[in-house]
Order: structure tokens, then C-alpha cells, then sequence
């Protein structure tokens, strides 16, 4: 009995299971075959849409907080896609475009589902109003808003901040932007570049459902966008502006910094451009007259160029030749007005007579530097130029990785090189900044915060509050060599026959040097020559004399005479700067 009750059962629960099957067959059939356009096409009705939400870059401050730039919107018109055939004629006259073009596009990225196809950039406001107003009769076509900058001071510090653009395939890739829409604006260089991390913030994003024609049917999740980290530069911006203005049409850079702690206090490079014809996307116009502009406004001379530092030079010279002891300040040297070594002569911008240390740097003597060069020899000035700063990169890295090293020469250079020998005749050219020698103005600029420090070497900074250096950094260069330098550099500007007289001034004690460097070799008067084949003016300087809370390099390509040349502007930009919240008298001058 119990064996039939089992297996009437089994068969009861077989007949059963094929029946389910049976039906579950049908239905399958009826939904896949008799009936599967209609579920495609309700399928097709609903999909899920990511549409992004842009995230407010981060504000960069100067010192004093003031916004040096701010955010806009950006708008572009883009379609979701459906499965509505598009009007592209009429899609076309509204957002003012080309047919063809826009109907390739729509076509190309129909089938990418799960993104908005963008079909124009960088919409004004009436453009903006005019599809919004007609976009019921495009279905799918919305506004989309990214954020982009406007730079408030216009052409003022562009080279440190920057500007933005839209990152490109190889950026995305390099830089890991997985995160990052091509419609997101990035960092392309200087500061926006160089913080760009910590100031572009995180997009947020809203998921909509559409229906077969794209229009939204609604919200399901909407994920805030997190704004951008502000930053604080040490850059005082009416310093940069009294540099720029200082300039006038004239080419060339000014760096200026704070010598306790590196803090780029200005950084000018002349000409310049308006980093806000990039923000709206650059026309090609625009970027070619940029690119074919004989004067360069792209490039940030400050670290891009480099030059022969004529006798500002002498400074490093002066305290390598007293520190090693191969002159001391009363050594004499006699200077005739030129120096015969061979069949080769040297000279000098006139005959001084017998000079010891103080007027030979004070006038710029070049028969005195002459000699010094040949007691130290190109090997030691190498080292001890290294030791300042010259002939290697700042760091500073918001040019992109182009930052120039300038160069310092020695024995080993010229060898692997050129397979030569070094030469005395090398070295006497050298010693005054000229030949091979060749520094960048920010290198010059650490030059002059090295001395005024004495010997604490700092790092270039753009961001205030950067600490002091470590004490134990210092270089161990003698005390007292540094107070017979800057003695000679205080007179180079306030003695009588200093050659950087113009840049005293009734506000502040200056010291300073100035530069001028041969771009045309020979004895050739420069006012006889083409202005591009004229000398470079250099000036290096810092003050108070007394305790410096600034050190200036600046430089004017074929400008002339630094002193005549470069040596205003250093004190137009040393004066704004005492007349600064930042500065601090010192106690020798309240007495």
C-alpha cells in the first residue's frame, strides 16, 4: 500500500512539473516571439540617464586675500539619445551650426546609450535662452553647465596662475582623470595646473529616467558635487602689478621674494597674455597670433629663459673669491682699461686704475673679476655658483616640466661637451658673467636672497605661509665675507660712481648690482646697434639694506645698461612693497 501511495505521488508531482513547463514554454514564446517588438519598445522607453553636475573649482587668493580669480558657468547644448529621429535641420538653425557636421556627430554617438552627445560648447546667455525656450521641440536636447573662470586681474600674473582648458585624451590617460568628463575644465598651466588636484573639487552627478524621446520622466538619485579646495599665494598682486606696469612695452621678467623663506612675493614676464581668452575654449585665430608672436607672451621667461648674467655675476664672484681666499678685500689690482693675456685682449668699460675689492664690485670693475677668475679657476666657481642656486632648476614647476637650467661651465662640462680643454682666456669671460654662463631671472632673483640671508639656502614657494628653512642648511661660507659684500652692494647703489644710483631711493636702503650683458660680442656701443641685437640689463637687489624682507632680480632683454634698464624697475617694485601692510621698518631706520 504504501509502495502505491509513493508512486502515485511521484507521477502526480511528474505531471505537475511538465505542466509548469508547459505553460512557462507558451509564455516565454508568447513574450519573445509573438509579442517582442512590444517589450523592446517599452524597454526602450525608459532608460536611465547620468547626467553630471559640475563642481565649483576652488578660489586662489593672494597674500592679502584677494580673489585673483572666479568661477562662471559654462554652458553647452547636448542631446540625449533616442529613439525619435532627430530634426537636424531645425536642431542646426537653432543652435547655429552646420548641418553636416551635427548630423555626422548625432550619428557617430547614437549608440552610446549612457552619455549626453554635446553637440555645441561655450553658449552665451541668449543662446542659452533661445533653446531653452524652444527645446520642447527637439526631443532629448537639454543645457548642460560646466564651471570655468574668469581672471580678474586680466593679464596681470597669468604666467603663475594659469589657465584652464579641457583635458585631452593623453592628459586623461596620464594623469588617471578617470573621474574627469571631456567636458570638465582642468588645469593647463601655472598654478591651475600645479594645484589642480586640490582646486578642481569633485563632480557630482544626477541619474534621470527618459523616455523613448529623451524627455525626463524623473529624478532617481541625485549625488552633490563637492567644491574645489581654495589656496592662499604668497604672490602680492599689487606687486605684480607695479612690475608689469614697470615694464611698460619693454621684454623681459622680474622676480621678487621674500629671502627668509622663498616665498614669491612677484613674478612678471613680459609681454603677457589674458589667460581669460581660454576659458570660453581659444579660437584658432587667437592661439596662432599667440604662437607666432615674435615677443613670446606664452613664455614664462622667469624659468623658460635664460641669459648671460654679465656682472651681476660679480656677486657670486665676489663672495666664492673671499670665502676660498684667493683675494682679500685689500688685494689691488690695476686696470688700465685692458688686459692682454696672449694674443688676446680683455677689457673693461673704462680705466679704473688700481681698485681693491670694495670699488672694483662697486664700479664693476671687469679687469678686477678678470683676476679673480684666474686665481679661483672655473672648477671652484662652478662649485660655489652651485651652491647659490645657478646653473640648475628652481623647482618651481608650473611651466610643465620646462623649466630651463641655465648653465654654469667647468672643466668636466666643456670636456664631455665639446672634447676640449678648458681655457684661462674661457675662465676670464666667465668671471664676468659672460660666454658660456647663462642663468635664469628666478635664479638670479636666489642669488640675490642668498646674500641678503647670508647663506641659508631657500626654495622657491608659491604658497603663503611657507616655513623658514632649516638653520643647519646654511651654507658654511664665513660671516664676514657676506658683511664685505653687501657693504659693496649697499654702495653700489648710495656711493658715488656706484653704477645703480638710479634705484636709490628716500623710502628705503637699497643694495644691489647691476648687469649688463653682451648679446653682440665685441666692443660695440649698443645704442649703434638693432634693438634685437642690443645688451641685456640686468639688476639684482634687496632691502632694507639693514635687514632685508625682499630680494629683486630683474632683467631686460636688450634693454641696455642694467642701471639704466632694469635697476627702476627693481625700485618702483621695492618701493610699492615698503609701502605695503607686510613690510616692517626696521629699528635702525625708527631711531
Amino acid at each position: 500500500m504504501n509502495k502505491e501511495y509513493f508512486e502515485g505521488v511521484a507521477s502526480f508531482t511528474v505531471y505537475i512539473i511538465i505542466t509548469v513547463f508547459f505553460i512557462l514554454s507558451v509564455r516565454l514564446y508568447v513574450i519573445q516571439i509573438l509579442n517582442g517588438s512590444d517589450y523592446r519598445d517599452a524597454a526602450d522607453s525608459n532608460r536611465v540617464r547620468a547626467v553630471s553636475l559640475p563642481a565649483s573649482r576652488g578660489i586662489i587668493y593672494d597674500r592679502s586675500g584677494i580673489p585673483l580669480v572666479k568661477n562662471k558657468p559654462y554652458f553647452y547644448a547636448s542631446l540625449i539619445p533616442g529613439r525619435s529621429p532627430v530634426d537636424t535641420h531645425g536642431l542646426a538653425a537653432l543652435i547655429k551650426t552646420d548641418e553636416s557636421k551635427l548630423a555626422a556627430k548625432i550619428k557617430k554617438e547614437k549608440n552610446n546609450i549612457f552619455k549626453t552627445i554635446v553637440l555645441k560648447e561655450g553658449l552665451s546667455f541668449k543662446e542659452v535662452a533661445e533653446i531653452e525656450a524652444r527645446k520642447s521641440d527637439f526631443p532629448g536636447l537639454i543645457v548642460e553647465t560646466s564651471v570655468t573662470r574668469n581672471y580678474v586681474y586680466n593679464t596681470v600674473g597669468s604666467h603663475v596662475i594659469g589657465y584652464l582648458g579641457k583635458p585631452n585624451k593623453q592628459q586623461i590617460e596620464k594623469l588617471q582623470l578617470d573621474d574627469v568628463s571631456p567636458e570638465t575644465f582642468i588645469g593647463q598651466w601655472g598654478v591651475e595646473q600645479l594645484y589642480d588636484t586640490t582646486l578642481r573639487g569633485t563632480a557630482g552627478r544626477k541619474i534621470i529616467e527618459v523616455d523613448a524621446l529623451g524627455r525626463q520622466l524623473k529624478e532617481l538619485e541625485v549625488i552633490k558635487p563637492i567644491t574645489g579646495g581654495d589656496i592662499t599665494l604668497s604672490l602680492d598682486i599689487n606687486l605684480q602689478q607695479i612690475a608689469e606696469q614697470s615694464f611698460k612695452d619693454k621684454t623681459g621678467s622680474l622676480v621678487a621674494l621674500d629671502p627668509k623663506t622663498g616665498e614669491v612675493l612677484a613674478m612678471a614676464s613680459m609681454p603677457s597674455f589674458d589667460p581669460n581668452d581660454f576659458v570660453m575654449g581659444i579660437d584658432s585665430e587667437k592661439w596662432s597670433a599667440l604662437h607666432k608672436d615674435k615677443q613670446y607672451p606664452l613664455l614664462n621667461r622667469a624659468l623658460q629663459s635664460s641669459y648671460p648674467p654679465g656682472s651681476v655675476f660679480k656677486v657670486l664672484m665676489s663672495v666664492a673669491g673671499l670665502d676660498d681666499g684667493a683675494i682679500t678685500t685689500t688685494t689691488p689690482v690695476g686696470c688700465s682699461g685692458e688686459m692682454h693675456y696672449g694674443k688676446w685682449s680683455f677689457g673693461c668699460w673704462k680705466a679704473h686704475g688700481t681698485v681693491t675689492f670694495h670699488r672694483g664690485l662697486v664700479q664693476s670693475c671687469d679687469i678686477y673679476f678678470y683676476d679673480v677668475g684666474r686665481r679661483l679657476g672655473i672648477d671652484k666657481i662652478y662649485k660655489y655658483a652651485r651652491m647659490f642656486g645657478l646653473g640648475k632648476k628652481t623647482g618651481l614647476d608650473i611651466v610643465g616640466g620646462e623649466e630651463r637650467e641655465g648653465l654654469i661651465p667647468s672643466t668636466a662640462w666643456k670636456q664631455k661637451k665639446m672634447k676640449q680643454p678648458w681655457f684661462l682666456g674661457e675662465t676670464f669671460v666667465a668671471s664676468i658673467g659672460q660666454g658660456y654662463v647663462n642663468i635664469t631671472p628666478a635664479q638670479a632673483a636666489l642669488l640675490s636672497a642668498m646674500v641678503a640671508n647670508e647663506g641659508l639656502p631657500i626654495h622657491l614657494n608659491l604658497i603663503k605661509g611657507t616655513l623658514p628653512p632649516d638653520e643647519s642648511k646654511r651654507l658654511k661660507i664665513k660671516p664676514e665675507v657676506f658683511t664685505d659684500v653687501k657693504s659693496a652692494m649697499y654702495g653700489v647703489v648710495n656711493e658715488g660712481g656706484g653704477t645703480g644710483g638710479s634705484s636709490r631711493s628716500t623710502l628705503v636702503h637699497i643694495s644691489g648690482k647691476t648687469g649688463t650683458a653682451q648679446v653682440v660680442k665685441g666692443r660695440v656701443k649698443t645704442e649703434t646697434l638693432k634693438q634685437q641685437l642690443r645688451d641685456h640689463g640686468w639688476f639684482i637687489a634687496y632691502a632694507p639694506s639693514e635687514a632685508p624682507q625682499i630680494a629683486v632680480a630683474a632683467v631686460v632683454e636688450h634693454g641696455g645698461h642694467g642701471g639704466s634698464a632694469a635697476a627702476p624697475i627693481v625700485k618702483n617694485v621695492i618701493e610699492a612693497f615698503v609701502k605695503s601692510p607686510y613690510y616692517k621698518k626696521p629699528a635702525k631706520l625708527e631711531e
